[in-house]
């Protein structure tokens, strides 16, 4: 547990003094120990230190310069009146969390225009070489190199989208724990708490992303289009320092980031289906998510308004369940197959793109895989806020199935699998991939052969040779349930060739 309520996972910050602790602290005073600042605004001393001042018995070893700014903050956050997460809170901590630096000391900076031009020219070739590759057009119109920071900016509104359903249910349940007669008499507190709440998801959304921002190496990594539509986007400084220890050349890192950058963005351009349904993915297993009510009933009865650490506390040590139930199961299932299928799409087309052309391809490959697979610090802070881990676990077994419906049927094949989301394959499929494609082949042969013979037909009820129909048509004109079933299997055909 971190020793500051408020720094949320970051280690204890390091005593600053003269000049360099004020120039760090946007607030303009030190922040040292017991010192406000934007990760911990009230200064508070896990040490409890001045016992004998009532004022540091709340406090700790506050400084009393910095007592009015401190109290400025808590008027804020209990001020606070929008929805379940203060997400103004969340982009302040965010932004101080990178400009803090990662844990091997790499600060944040701003993109120069010699890295600016290589990952535009590098999204621009990668576009190129993805045309053999897919039968999907290029889904980038505009490519951009961002620093940590801009990648902030520019995510905030999808970790929105991913994040209230959760922390919606908090607020509703803080309003459930306590007794109906109580509830009127409690409103006052109940109402701090929510507002605390929101200020504490904040603080901690604000830290997770900011964290990530120091990770990820475009707007594409989790999966999920997180950044604007129809912008590619690599992050030079993180691109550099994932390739440091590879042995590889920089140029074929950035290059083959950008074919995956730039393959994600033709999936989510011309797959209009495709966002909606992950993110929809996403709240329907949110939904089934209970919220340990025991242990908000705890907090909410223990609540101390001078200590609202305990609020963060029990975020921080998680108070989401999945529900045991067969529908939370399935949900979790078409998630789970969703992100899979996404990613092995990615990491069948990109190999296919790359192999030929960079020495490194296979080495990078497994080297992203890998880093999709075990995630990192604060993918496992978003796994404790909204009980959801957003990693494929099926990826090697999807990329598989993507790799083999490719051999039997074409690029163009595989691709229209991606028409409607029913034609997808499910989570069985991804158990047994050669089943899948082997039935996959059987069925559209006797879908082209049903669309040939519907063909056939012209509206007198002649055949394409003029002739008249034999009995076996006349008799099927007399069962027009099996000619509706005909017609709508048919349709899907069709619309998977």
């Amino acid at each position: 547990m971190s020793d500051t309520p408020f720094g949320f996972g970051l280690p204890p910050e390091e005593p600053e003094d003269g000049d360099k602790g004020k120039k760090n602290d946007p607030s303009g005073g030190g922040h040292g120990a017991g010192g406000p600042s934007p990760m911990n605004p009230f200064g508070f001393d896990a040490g409890g230190g001045g016992s004998d001042n009532p004022f540091a018995a709340m406090f700790g070893s506050l400084n009393p310069n910095d007592l009015g700014a401190a109290f400025q903050q808590l008027g804020q956050m209990l001020s606070y009146e929008g929805g379940p997460v203060n997400w103004d809170m969340a982009k302040q901590i965010a932004r101080q969390t990178v400009s803090q630096g990662t844990a091997d000391g790499t600060k944040d900076e701003s993109v120069g225009p010699a890295d600016r031009t290589a990952v535009e020219e590098a999204l621009r070739l990668a576009d190129v070489w993805l045309d053999g590759a897919t039968s999907l057009p290029s889904g980038a119109s505009t490519a951009v190199a961002w620093s940590r920071a801009e990648w902030v900016e520019a995510t905030l509104p999808a970790w929105k989208q991913l994040v209230d359903p959760v922390a919606e249910r908090v607020g509703v349940a803080m309003g459930g724990v306590l007794p109906e007669e109580m509830q009127a008499m409690a409103g006052p507190l109940l109402g701090m708490m929510r507002s605390m709440g929101g200020a504490m998801f904040g603080q901690q959304i604000g830290q997770a992303v900011g964290v990530l921002a120091g990770e990820v190496v475009g707007s594409t990594d989790i999966g999920l289009p997180l950044g604007p539509a129809g912008k590619a986007a690599l992050l030079p400084l993180n691109v550099e320092a994932l390739g440091k220890d590879l042995g590889v050349p920089k140029d074929e890192v950035r290059l083959y980031l950008a074919l995956r950058e730039a393959a994600h963005q033709r999936l989510f351009a011309h797959v209009p289906w495709l966002r909606s349904h992950l993110f929809g993915a996403v709240e329907g297993y949110a939904r089934g998510i209970k919220v340990d009510t025991t242990k908000l009933e705890d907090v909410v009865g223990q609540f101390d308004p001078t200590h609202p650490e305990q609020l963060q506390e029990a975020l921080q040590q998680g108070m989401f369940q999945p529900e045991d139930t067969p529908q939370q199961k399935a949900a979790l299932a078409r998630l789970e197959t969703a992100l899979a299928l996404v990613e092995g799409w990615v990491d069948a087309v990109v190999h296919e793109a790359a192999s030929s052309r960079l020495t490194s391809a296979g080495a990078l490959r497994e080297t992203l895989r890998r880093r999709r697979a075990s995630g990192g610090p604060a993918e496992q802070t978003f796994a404790t806020l909204i009980g959801l881990q957003l990693r494929p676990r099926r990826l090697r077994d999807a990329a598989r199935l993507w790799a083999s419906l490719t051999d039997a049927r074409g690029v163009d094949g595989r691709d229209a699998l991606w028409e409607h989301p029913d034609m997808l394959p499910t989570a069985t499929d991804l158990d047994d991939p050669d089943g899948f494609v082997h039935r996959e082949q059987m069925d559209f042969s006797e879908l082209d052969k049903m669309l040939g013979e519907a063909a056939s037909q012209d509206g007198a009820g002649k055949s394409t040779d003029g002739t008249q129909d034999g009995p076996q048509k006349a008799k099927g004109a007399q069962e027009p349930g099996d000619d509706d079933a005909a017609d709508d299997e048919g349709g899907k055909g069709g619309s998977g060739q």
